[in-house]
């Protein structure tokens, strides 16, 4: 039995070479939390829809997010497409302060201090309290994007008095809280109080 003729690398492929990337799936197998490269650009998989409509070649619908500008976006792939897929690590590390765009987080275990500009985290940055714990996304050992628990506690640091009289359940008011976040809160919610928030929707969850 003839054995088969081993794999190699051209030259120039060689000095591309890193074994860190070499997953190359299939279109078909993109799942949702991986991150892919398109268009040279680390993407995070947020929703992949599989497709074959009437006789036409099965598609891959996926939306993703750009991890070093923020913008979504919807692309569409032939089902035996081969697409890179990006290494990723999460570590657990808390936010320690925010300095004008930057925004900085330690690993508790090592004390190594990372930053992230206000544009990669978004919105994110209305939820990060000193101390608060996050996961962030490593992508080939770089940070690029983290993920919030899905409530925080806050603390109210202005908001007007309620109407007196007005015992309506559903009446709300403005309140400011300490990251400079503005939400919708009860009339009886007053400055100082710490309220539990929602980071998928930024919506008032009750008192802590």
């Amino acid at each position: 039995m003839r054995k088969p003729a081993p794999y190699t690398l051209t030259l120039s492929q060689l000095e591309t070479f890193n074994p860190k990337t070499l997953a190359m799936p299939a279109a078909n197998d993109i799942r949702r939390g991986q991150v892919i490269k398109f268009n040279g650009e680390p993407h995070l998989v947020m929703e992949t829809q599989h497709r074959t409509p009437g006789n036409l070649r099965a598609f891959v619908q996926i939306k993703m997010r750009n991890l070093r500008y923020g913008k979504a976006l919807d692309q569409r792939f032939a089902s035996t497409d081969t697409i890179e897929v990006l290494p990723t690590e999460k570590k657990t590390l808390e936010f320690s302060y925010a300095d004008r765009e930057a925004f900085a987080f330690i690993d508790p275990d090592t004390y190594e201090q990372i930053e992230l500009s206000a544009a990669i985290l978004g919105e994110a940055k209305n939820y990060l309290t000193t101390g608060g714990k996050v996961d962030v996304l490593f992508v080939d050992e770089k940070a690029l994007s983290i993920e919030l628990p899905s409530t925080v506690t806050l603390k109210v640091i202005e908001s007007s008095e309620g109407i007196k009289g007005d015992t309506a359940s559903n009446v709300q008011k403005p309140a400011k809280l300490e990251t400079g976040l503005v939400v919708q809160v009860p009339l009886f919610i007053k400055e100082g109080e710490l309220i539990k928030i929602s980071t998928e929707d930024g919506s008032y969850l009750g008192r802590s």
